[in-house]
């Protein structure tokens, strides 16, 4: 019977897709990159998503983040995205929280009833805190690295973080996941040098916060705010989208002409 799965079922057959219908996705971030991952995610056919985030959509959002129009700033990311999920497919579970994930948070979250963690954060030690969860019940978990300031989106690959070079933030991550005993991690990275923004008074969020009223953690916050672009957030979440497809599925495309 045709339904909205159909030509994805063409390319992975019945019983891959009915894998995806029965596993369980946690995406901590839906701003540019976690957005676009959490959305391919459900065209897919996974069947329960758990979205994690409480910002605000703000008037800088707009530029590269999938659920951010004119009409959501102000509303949460998560509700805005939940409400979108259910459009596309409303047989999803759709879990949201308005949470910062921190160390102080992690409690909250029982990891092992995951199929697959993204890590879509931005914070250094939210990202270690959430690999050294998902390692501890061994639940597969992939991590974006760096995309801001950067322009090249063909330049992205998929890595074990000990493979990685260049980029400043696999770096860190690097140092501090050996010293917790960490052995892999899976990770979608750049080795684009960054670009450095051309911040001034006129486009600076320091000196002209649009923050929506009420948002927790501005950019202001931030010791700089980085530039950002429409296409390569997005590649790096359909990246993302992508290999989960493939880890929980098995399949590889491999021997059949892709």
């Amino acid at each position: 019977m045709i339904d909205q799965f159909s030509r994805t079922t063409l390319i992975y057959g019945e019983e891959a897709m009915e894998k995806l219908h029965a596993a369980r996705v946690a995406v901590f971030g839906i701003g540019g990159v976690g957005g676009f991952t959490a959305e391919s995610l459900v065209r897919s056919g996974v069947g329960a998503i758990d979205l994690i985030d409480d910002d605000k959509v703000c008037l800088t959002n707009i530029n590269r983040q999938i659920f951010a129009t004119r009409k959501t700033v102000g509303q949460y990311k998560v509700d805005v995205a939940k409400a979108r999920i259910l459009d596309i497919n409303p047989d999803v579970k759709v879990t949201t929280y308005k949470t910062f994930y921190s160390a102080e948070t992690a409690d909250s979250f029982d990891f092992s009833k995951y199929d697959y963690i993204v890590d879509a954060i931005d914070t250094v030690s939210s990202k270690l805190t959430l690999v050294e969860r998902a390692a501890a019940v061994h639940t597969p978990i992939i991590s974006s690295m760096g995309a801001g300031n950067k322009v090249n989106a063909t330049a992205f690959e998929v890595a074990d973080i000990y493979k990685t070079k260049v980029c400043p933030l696999a770096k860190v991550m690097r140092t501090e996941l050996k010293k917790r005993g960490i052995k892999k991690l899976k990770v979608v990275y750049s080795k684009e040098l960054p670009i450095k923004p051309r911040d001034n008074v006129e486009n600076s969020c320091k000196t002209g916060c649009v923050c929506p009223p009420g948002t927790k953690r501005k950019c202001t916050h931030r010791r700089a705010v980085p530039g950002s672009t429409a296409f390569v957030p997005s590649v790096v979440g359909l990246i993302i989208a992508g290999e989960i497809v493939k880890d929980i599925t098995g399949f590889s495309g491999r021997g059949m002409g892709v």
